[in-house]
This record gives structure tokens, sequence and C-alpha cells, in this order.
């Protein structure tokens, strides 16, 4: 396959040169003399610009890409390691680009989010956001930036060699983030987090070994040539709709794409979180900070999904046609179950952790039910909630900011002081919770009217979690808005210029989207119908 364009290379290899970039502020501490608040401004300088230029580039990725086209777009192929057939092979479909477009738009909201400019005044003392005071900054911005190089190769790697290696990079600097700028139990999350996905990762690596050891045979490809032994994801999704793998001989008695189809999803499961692998998340959001929080919430969530739809769904069809009534029941639990879980929640945090648990859930039922409406439903989902979550996580930073506290029953009549806050949080929680004219409501909709002809009992199920929702947010805002105002907080003051900066932007989106989803689902419809064809055709067993 021939090179067409180098952007994606750009966009994943930019943050690097950002975080290259502090590295050579920080060295002129000692070279040059430069002091400190000089380097600190400098590296938030940096992250900005790189963060910004990253959007430019999604945004022309955006207007560039041709949605009535199935195939890859924005191709940078060539080999790597030629002894193991491993290959730099980075492009786009349907599938990936209204995730690598999100990526850049959360990317830069987190690093505005991470600014300590226009604050307000601290009553407590201090910049008025929790983790500036102490935060080193260089090194922040520096893992920010290393992050999205993470994020955005996951998204573009077409090689599984390559997308393995994103998917490691993109661990680490999670782990610095959350470890060193956490919260009180800082470590205690850190490490769960790291454990988990990581024993994901082990799992999903020896699935990939496998793959690439039965790729090997007679099979003609697309291009011509006879399969090898190879990590190109379209090449093996090639040999897995013609059932090449289901020729391969039984392991301890149980089909070899079984085997594989179950390591390759308990990986993607953990990062999705699907239950009962969810137990890190909400232990990760509470105790990272808000910046953090907005980046796992809206994009790395996603990848979970991402990875199912991109592996298990295009390399193991047969399997997965087989296995889809499994993932559906698994992602009605994880809608009803963590429904329920939010009644219980006293922590702001906590609620909207869990409530992303609950979300997450509806992608598995519509990508489950293989219907047009389903899967779009799932894929428009990860855009809309990718909006809708870190809204949230924000507006959970903004109140912890001023009362340095997230317990939702120690508030009470904030609307009479904070106007604006309240207006922006009724947005986010109503367009959580799927109401008609907010972007959520839409990729709802589509979810249930898709998996309803597949999945009828389930489905119902599932609408009826939606009730439980409007329960929980509704619960919540009367609780810290309504009633007779805690005098503790009278003299708390509403939104600055940098919340606003990051608040109204993502609110204006959520309600654009949620009467003209039509850019989204334009993106993503000719690559998912034909993902639709090759897993349907076998049919749901």
């Amino acid at each position: 396959m021939e090179t067409t364009s180098t952007l994606l290379t750009w966009m994943i290899f930019t943050p690097v040169i950002g975080a290259a970039l502090i590295a050579l502020l920080v060295a002129g501490k000692k070279l040059a003399g430069l002091t400190g608040p000089f380097i600190d401004q400098g590296s938030r300088f940096i992250a900005v610009a790189v963060s910004l230029l990253e959007l430019v580039f999604g945004l022309y990725l955006w207007s560039a890409f041709d949605g009535n086209q199935a195939g890859l777009q924005f191709v940078h192929h060539f080999v790597w390691i030629r002894q193991f057939n491993i290959e730099y092979f980075v492009a786009v479909d349907g599938i990936s680009v209204s995730m690598v477009i999100l990526t850049s738009i959360v990317s830069l909201v987190a690093t505005l989010a991470s600014m300590p400019w226009w604050g307000f005044k601290d009553p407590h003392g201090g910049e008025g956001h929790a983790h500036f005071a102490t935060m080193k900054v260089p090194g922040f911005m520096a893992m920010l930036l290393f992050l999205q190089t993470g994020m955005y190769g996951v998204f573009a790697a077409l090689d599984f060699f390559l997308f393995y290696v994103f998917w490691e990079v993109m661990l680490l600097p999670m782990y610095f983030l959350i470890g060193i700028w956490g919260g009180p139990r800082k470590e205690y999350a850190a490490i769960k987090f790291f454990l988990y996905t990581f024993a994901g990762s082990i799992v999903m690596l020896l699935a990939i070994i496998a793959l690439y050891y039965a790729s090997a045979g007679s099979f003609t490809l697309a291009d011509g040539t006879t399969s090898a032994h190879t990590f190109n994801m379209i090449h093996l999704a090639e040999l897995g709709a013609a059932g090449h793998f289901a020729k391969m001989a039984p392991i301890v008695g149980i089909a070899f794409p079984v085997i594989v189809w179950f390591a390759l999803f308990i990986g993607f499961a953990i990062k999705v979180p699907m239950v009962p692998f969810h137990t890190w998340l909400p232990d990760a959001h509470v105790e990272a900070p808000t910046p953090i929080s907005v980046i796992l919430a809206g994009v790395l969530l996603k990848m979970g999904i991402y990875g199912m739809l991109r592996v298990n769904w295009s390399i193991l069809p047969e399997t997965t046609a087989s296995l889809a009534p499994m993932v559906a029941v698994f992602g009605v639990i994880n809608i009803v179950y963590a429904a329920f879980i939010c009644m219980a929640q006293r922590d702001l945090k906590k609620l909207i952790a869990y409530s992303s648990v609950s979300h997450m859930g509806f992608c598995l039922l519509g990508m489950a039910a293989m219907t047009p409406q389903g899967i779009n439903g799932a894929v428009l989902n990860l855009w809309t909630h990718g909006l809708i979550s870190p809204m949230l996580f924000l507006i959970a930073g903004v109140i912890y900011d001023r009362a340095h506290h997230r317990e939702i029953d120690g508030f009470g009549g904030l609307a009479k002081v904070l106007p604006e806050y309240t207006s922006i949080m009724g947005l986010a929680f109503f367009a959580s919770l799927g109401l008609p004219g907010l972007a959520g409501f839409v990729s709802e909709f589509l979810v249930f009217s898709g998996s309803f002809p597949t999945f009828n009992v389930l489905t119902i199920i599932a609408a009826t979690s939606v009730v439980i929702t409007a329960a929980y947010y509704l619960w919540a805002l009367q609780r810290m808005f309504l009633g007779k105002l805690n005098q503790k907080y009278a003299q708390t003051p509403d939104l600055c210029w940098r919340e606003r900066l990051t608040l109204y932007p993502l609110g204006a989106l959520v309600i654009l989207f949620g009467f003209y989803p039509a850019p989204i689902l334009d993106l993503i419809h000719s690559s998912l119908s034909t993902l639709i064809q090759g897993v349907a055709k076998w049919g749901i067993q």
C-alpha cells in the first residue's frame, strides 16, 4: 500500500517534539540559568501550542476525509522491521477518524484545564486549582504530551505490533500523572490502574502473537500476495473473513479463534471498563487531577470499544457473531448495575465515574446487535460521551477547587450564588441522561432502535435504566443546588475565564450534535457498513 499522506505521523509525534522542547527548557536551568517561573510558563505555553496545533491537524483531517469511501485514507506505510514483517502502518477509516478528531478536542481542553491563568481567587489561599500549588509543571506537561502520542497512535496504527507499542506508551504517562499529581490515595489508584490494564495488555499480547503465527498459509490476499506471518491488521482481517483462523487446530479442545477472541476481548474489556473489570476506574478518577480525568473519560475508555471493533469484530467475525449475545448481556449489566451504583454515591466525581461505566454499556449493546442503527449508535456514543464526560469531570473540578470536597450532601442552595455554574452543570447532566435535543439522546436512540430487533428483552431492560439515570442526576442537582443555601458557601465565586474556556465549547458541541449529528454519522457510516456486512454474514447464533 502506497503512502498518501504523512499527516497522521505528524499528529502522532508532534507531542513528542513538544515534550523534548520542555526537556530543553528544564536543561536550560543549569546551562543558561533560566528561572523556575520562566520554565513553568514556557512548559505551559509549549503544551498549549502543541495541543492547539493538534486540533488544527484534526480539523483538517475532518474536512479532507471522504466519508463516502469505506477504505483507508491518509496512509503512511513502510517496512519497519523486515525480519519479522513488522510495518510502520498508520491510516484512518470511518471507525478511527472520529476518534482521532475527538482526541484532538479533548486533549486541548485538558491542557487548558491545567492552566492557572484567568483563575478565581481561592478564599482559602492558592491559585484556585487543587494541584497547581504542588505540581511540577514541566513534568506534568511533558507527561500530558506523551499521553497524546500514545492516544493518537492507538487510533491510527494498523500494524498489530505498532498498535501494541502505542497501547503501552499510553499506559506509562497515565500511571505517573495519577501517581505523582493525584489525590491522597494516588499511589493506590495508580498501581491499581496499572496492574489492571497491564494484565489485560499481557493477555492481548499473547493473542497478537498467536494471530501472527497463525497468519501464514496458502491464502491469496486481495493484493495478489500469498499470506505470510504478519501483524498487518488489514491482512489479518482478510484472513479472518475467509475463515482461515477457523482451520487452525484446537487448543485443549477449544477452537483456536475462540481462545484468541476471548484473550483480545478481555484486554479491551478492562479498558472499557466492562463489569467485572471496572473497579479500577472509580479509584483512578477520584484520585486523578481534573485534566487527567477529562482525558481518561473522554478518550481512554473509548479505546476498549475501538479495539473490539478494529480487532474482534474485523479479524474474527465468525466468532464475534457466535458470541454477540454474551456481549449484549454484559452491556446490559454495565448499564443497569452501574446506574444503581450511581444512586448510592455521595462523592460527585465517583458518581460521574460510575455513570461512564453505565454509558459504555450502551456501546457494547449496540455493537453486539450488528445492525446499522445499533453499531452506528455505538460509535456515535463514543463521540457524544467523549464530549459530555469531560464536561462532567470539569464541573466536578470546579466545585472541588472552591469547596475542597465533593460531597453532594455537603452543599445545598448553590443555585442562588452560582447561577452560571448551575446552568452548565444542568446542561451536562441532562445531556448525559439522554434528554432529546442534546447529544446523548441521539446515540442512545440509535442503540435502542438498532438493538431491539435482535435483543428485544435486553433492550427493554437497558431502556428502563434511563429512568435510574435521570433519578441519580436529578437527585444530585436537588441536593447541591436547590433548597436552603448552605451559608458556608454564600461567598463562593462563580465560573472563571479558564473554566468558561473549557466548558462553553464543549457545551456548544453537545447542543450542536444533539440537533445535527450528521457530520459524525457521515464520517463513520461507510466504513461501519462494510464492517457490519463482514460480521453479519455469519449471523448471530
